[in-house]
């Protein structure tokens, strides 16, 4: 078995999370949307998205601080929100939220979370963001914001791209229930995997202590058909403006992935957006998010923050996305992995990680504050030059002769 310190990136973790989980719950964290393009899209676009150092700078300091959201951090990058993070590891949530703040970095809350936001408010120092489901009661969303105050949260985060639930075919295919029921797709895996069938039964299953209800039901399988029906499906700019009102601080966007929507959000005085297409898990067939913020940005950018998130699973893809004018990136699947393969300490040895590649990247590039960054740092595959291979003539070729 892999050891903890014997994993140096995103892929050993996930490696380790695979041997570790039930086929459904690692399938669940891996999957996507129908054919699964835009997941692969989503981390191809860093692909093509090349680094040009700069050399003979001073770089003994590099400064990674920036403020965000209304948010501190040594380190642009926040812990994305995930539904029902303990099914992974007992730990869940709140050792996420423990080494976000440990490492610099910002935590976001979902709703769909399986530590309510009061615990994870209390165990954790740093900056803390809670990501909003909107529903089709205004009396329910008003009493979790109200929570949300009372916890001492900087932010909201209303996500917008899930008023119709995507077709995950790997959840169909591998067995997933929620809660985990045994069926004839996963008998296996979870027969396979005992010691997470033991260690689950253990912490006594799941709830989800974030999702208001009207009688107070704690049921998981109740509680997620409940919160299904209840999801608002018309969304309109006029309840977002209400919402910003009632909440009075920072308000985000997060799911939008259009100019034209970004204009709307910065027409609707909301802090900041986040360009994301939940992680490929909803529409199939939609561009990487990093292909789409350099449009996004030049249009709105210095009208309201951009953040993104999709696709980063190195240190350079932080920066990238940074030179392109992102203010932050959300980091999801490489810390869910981590979670699932070692707990807290893989969720640490994860981030120190990534923040030591940042940190890295940017003193090989010659970028000594992240202020520093812009596009000039970047170039792009489909802008250099071709290097066709040259025809010889047949003399030349018998001589081994090169032009």
């Amino acid at each position: 078995m892999t050891r903890l310190h014997d994993c140096f990136n995103a892929q050993d973790f996930a490696q380790v999370a695979r041997r570790r989980l039930p086929g459904s719950l690692y399938h669940y964290i891996e999957g996507g949307a129908d054919d699964e393009l835009t997941v692969r899209a989503n981390t191809q676009a860093f692909e093509r998205h090349q680094l040009v150092p700069r050399q003979l700078r001073d770089i003994r300091q590099v400064d990674m601080q920036r403020r965000v959201f209304g948010c501190d951090l040594e380190w642009p990058v926040f812990m994305a929100p995930t539904g029902m993070t303990r099914l992974f590891h007992p730990a869940g949530e709140q050792a996420v939220a423990q080494e976000a703040a440990r490492f610099g970095a910002g935590y976001m809350l979902s709703t769909m979370a399986t530590t309510s936001l009061e615990d994870v408010a209390d165990c954790a120092t740093g900056p803390k963001i809670f990501q909003l489901y909107l529903l089709n009661d205004d009396g329910l969303n008003r009493a979790i914001i109200d929570r949300c105050k009372a916890a001492g949260y900087d932010a909201i985060c209303l996500t917008v791209d899930c008023v119709v639930a995507g077709n995950r075919e790997r959840d169909l295919r591998f067995g997933l229930t929620v809660p985990p029921q045994l069926n004839r797709r996963n008998i296996l895996s979870f027969v396979q995997r005992p010691s997470w069938g033991l260690r689950y039964l253990a912490h006594g299953g799941i709830t989800l202590p974030n999702v208001p209800t009207p009688d107070g039901s704690s049921s998981l399988g109740t509680l997620t058909s409940y919160f299904a029906t209840k999801m608002e499906q018309n969304i309109t700019w006029a309840r977002v403006e209400q919402l910003q009102q009632y909440w009075g601080g920072p308000f985000i966007i997060k799911g939008l992935q259009s100019v034209a929507d970004a204009r709307d959000a910065a027409a609707a005085g909301v802090t900041g957006i986040i360009v994301s297409n939940h992680g490929g898990r909803q529409l199939d067939g939609s561009p990487g998010v990093l292909d789409l913020l350099p449009a996004i940005v030049d249009a709105v950018g210095d009208q309201l923050e951009v953040v993104l998130d999709g696709g980063v699973r190195r240190g350079n893809h932080i920066v990238k996305a940074l030179a392109l004018g992102a203010r932050a990136c959300l980091i999801g699947r490489p810390y869910l992995y981590a979670l699932s393969a070692y707990g807290q300490p893989g969720v640490a040895r994860m981030l120190e990680l990534l923040r030591r590649e940042t940190e890295r990247t940017l003193g090989l590039i010659g970028v000594p504050h992240i202020d520093d960054l812009d596009r000039s740092a970047l170039t792009h595959l489909d802008s250099q030059p071709v290097n066709r291979p040259v025809l010889l003539s047949t003399g030349a070729q018998r001589s081994g002769a090169y032009s």
